[in-house]
């Protein structure tokens, strides 16, 4: 029992390192968020749902596949040799593909004029909602660009007693 708990302990901290090391990856968590967070405006079958969120899964194991291949590859050399560029570029293709399908599904569930509409509308009536929707929106920008352990680390130097 200890050794699969540990398991579950390696997984996360995986997954945590990642997300503090690839903005690519910090994007797709921030874009998966907002496309749970808005869809039920569009008013989607528990099938849909069960599609996104197989999508969102897939998108987000490619890019940590794309990423623990690109640390191996940086172990084995820091040279830009063609058969690492090769590995690399592959792997980053994987990655493109199943984002591609993801955008190329959330356009086919989220075409919708109406939804866009009946959204706009709450919004409108709604204006502290809206508030904190744009507040997200400018610490998710935050959180892609600079990730967890960055904005963590400029918020204690802050707080940090001067002396």
């Amino acid at each position: 029992m200890k050794k699969q708990l540990l398991s579950f302990f390696y997984a996360f901290r995986g997954f945590w390192d990642a997300v503090c090391t690839e903005a690519h990856l910090r994007f797709h968590l921030a874009a998966a968020f907002y496309v749970l967070l808005l869809s039920p405006f569009f008013e989607l079958d528990a099938a849909q749902y069960g599609v996104l969120i197989v999508l969102i899964a897939a998108v987000i194991s490619a890019e940590l596949f794309n990423t623990a291949l690109e640390t191996v590859c940086d172990l084995i050399t820091k040279e830009r040799t063609y058969y690492i560029r090769i590995a690399k570029d592959i792997s980053a293709a994987a990655v493109l593909v199943f984002a591609l399908a993801a955008v190329a599904v959330a356009v086919v569930f989220f075409w919708n004029a109406a939804a866009f509409a009946a959204m706009f509308g709450f919004f409108a009536a709604n204006p502290i909602l809206a508030a904190a929707l744009l507040l997200s929106a400018v610490i998710s920008v935050f959180f892609v660009a600079l990730g967890p352990r960055e904005i963590w680390g400029k918020i204690r130097k802050k707080s940090k007693p001067k002396g």
